[in-house]
């Protein structure tokens, strides 16, 4: 029998150390959303595949998988991703964990057609607060984890909008580093429903 797709989210988060390094133990996480990332050239984000930095260069889109209409109840709800890296600028020190490399918001799962059962690529209604920054690991830095959290945003009959002037509006190098995703969705009273993520090794330089 097939594992349940969304009971694996949680397994494959723990196995790369995703879950405690930038979702802690704690926190109280039951995926239910399964989403992929899909970038122009057909490359696909799934669950801790590895990609290249060249395949990662443009903003992707996100893709919604339809489960056994999950989307009847929620044809209304929308959400924020954000795409981030635990490993800056290394795995070994992290000291600038997490860089924030995307926070878009109010992506929303197009209508459904009566035979609709393909993955459907999510509506962006908003320009992304934090411009989507491709991959960049320095040189013999290791293997780094680039994360995607989707959050279900507040109801609300007001689009869901960060504040202008917050950090997440920082695209400059140095404002995207160090940056909380935990405290950045507790802040804006956003609910952790899925994550995916994809693997980028560092390229290999002999020392001068």
């Amino acid at each position: 029998m097939a594992t349940d797709p969304l009971s694996s989210i949680i397994s494959a988060l723990k196995r790369e150390q995703i879950i405690p390094d930038v979702l802690p133990e704690t926190i109280s996480f039951t995926p239910s959303v399964l989403f992929s990332v899909v970038y122009p050239n057909g490359s696909e984000v799934n669950l801790g595949n590895h990609m290249t930095v060249e395949e990662t260069q443009d903003e992707p889109e996100i893709r919604f998988a339809a489960l056994n209409g999950q989307w009847d109840d929620a044809s209304e709800a929308s959400y924020t991703l954000a795409m981030l890296d635990p490993d800056a600028p290394s795995r070994a020190e992290p000291i600038y964990r997490t860089f924030r490399h995307w926070v878009i918001t109010g992506l929303k799962s197009p209508a459904l057609t009566a035979n609709s059962a393909d993955a459907l690529n999510a509506l962006k209604t908003h320009p992304s607060t934090t411009p989507y920054r491709p991959p960049g690991p320095r040189p013999n830095s290791g293997l780094h984890r680039y994360v995607f959290l989707l959050y279900q945003e507040p109801a609300s009959k007001d689009p869901f909008v960060i504040p202008q002037g917050a950090p997440e509006y920082g695209a400059a190098l140095e404002e995207r580093r160090s940056w909380n995703p935990v405290a950045f969705a507790d802040q804006h009273g956003l609910k952790l429903v899925g994550a995916n993520y994809f693997l980028v090794r560092a390229p290999e330089v002999a020392p001068e």
